[in-house]
Parts: C-alpha cells; structure tokens; sequence
C-alpha cells in the first residue's frame, strides 16, 4: 500500500456522458472511489486536466496565441478543481484546492510546506492551474507535484482504456496490453503514457506510474493499495 499518492485525472473524465462540460454525476463518483482511498488512511494529491472545457492545443490550432490559449486551458483547470472540491466536501472530506495560477478568492496559491501541512492534517489536495507557465501539460504538472509532495506513485486514471498498449486498443483489436514498463520503453517507443517531459521528470525521480482503468468501479483504491492493475512504469 502506498502512504501519498497523486491522481492524474483527465478533464475528459469528468465529462461523463456529454460531449463537453462538467457532469455532476460523473464527478460524485470520482469523489466517491477518492473519499474511500482516504478513508484506507491514504494520502491523495489530484491533478485534473481541463479538456472538457478548453485545450490550449486546440486553441493554437484554430488561430489563437499559443501561449493565451494555454493560460485559458489554465484556468479549465481550475473550474474543475471546483467541482472536485465540492464533490467531495459534500461527502464530508476535506479539501484544499491549490493553483499555480494566484486566483486567491477562490483557492489557495501553490506553495510545498504549506501542500505538505495540509496533507499532515489529512486534507486531501487539488491542484489546479497546471505549471502556471504556458507550454506544458498538466501531464507535466503532475509529474512536478507527485516529485514535489514526495508521492510513491502517480496513478494516471485512463477513461475507458485498461492500460498502456502498443497500439490504440479502440482501433486494434491485436492491441497488446503491457504489464510492467521501464521508463526508457515509454521513451523509445513514444507510447504516450504522459508526454516526454512528464515522462523525463519520472524517470530523473524513480517515480512509479501506474495506468488504470477509473471507470471500474474501486479501481483508483486498488491502484492506490498498489494492487497488480493496468500497467506498472518503473
């Protein structure tokens, strides 16, 4: 079992059955399968990406300075840093929500001794904002705070897809699931497990990365209890 872990959570997740937005429902149970990794006594850091509302990428494709786009896809992340929060506040956990981005009305600003004194009173945290620096992935963000909040693994929650393939299994039906993965394989083989430089900031760390399935029911606890499931990097 792992004493900190840190959720990387895809913003497309909590979009549940819509094309795009935030699903109520869909986030009350995330913040279920959450409150009950807390309440096995694990530590849980989250870091939700903001897809369902705006891609920075996206943004840059249709025109828009790549570095404003980016600074929008920021603030994504924060609005769903807000529906996680009162997701699980209304299930009676406490939370902080902590972004690179200074919006002090609504959250707290990012800074590690005061991550870890929220930890040490069992809140669990949400980061929001991403880097806070335009360029990089929330992929990224949550390379640099699993390293920075000193997590045992980062459990990157997959919408449907049970782990890392050699090939995208929704369009290979000969798709072949790995089991364990070294860092320099994700690298080589440009598997896009996280993006190369998330991948890099593990590797330089030793961090574990696990890739699972969230959509099955008690899956984030069992990766967080370092059951064997999806796919293990180290």
């Amino acid at each position: 079992m792992y004493k900190r872990v840190l959720l990387k959570l895809s913003g497309e997740s909590l979009k549940g059955p819509n094309s795009a937005g935030i699903d109520p429902t869909t986030v009350k149970t995330i913040a279920k399968q959450v409150k009950d990794v807390v309440d096995s006594g694990i530590e849980v850091g989250i870091v939700c990406g903001g897809g369902n509302l705006f891609r920075g990428q996206l943004g840059e494709e249709l025109g828009m300075d790549r570095a404003q786009a980016d600074y929008m896809g920021m603030l994504a992340t924060v609005m769903n840093a807000l529906a996680i929060q009162d997701a699980l506040e209304s299930m009676g956990t406490s939370t902080r929500v902590m972004s690179a981005l200074p919006i002090s009305d609504v959250c707290e600003a990012y800074i590690r001794r005061r991550a870890l004194r929220h930890f040490e009173k069992g809140r669990v945290l949400i980061f929001a904002g991403g880097t806070g620096i335009p360029y990089f992935t929330t992929d990224t963000a949550a390379a640099l705070r699993g390293t920075e909040i000193g997590a045992d693994a980062i459990l990157m929650a997959k919408n449907g897809v049970q782990g890392v393939y050699d090939k995208d299994p929704r369009k290979f039906k000969d798709a072949k699931m790995f089991d364990e993965l070294t860092y320099d394989q994700i690298l080589e083989k440009n598997l896009r497990v996280m993006d190369q430089t998330a991948a890099s900031i593990c590797k330089e760390n030793k961090m574990k990365i696990v890739v699972f399935n969230m959509n099955e029911e008690g899956n984030i606890l069992k990766a967080s209890q370092g059951e064997k499931i999806g796919t293990l990097v180290k």
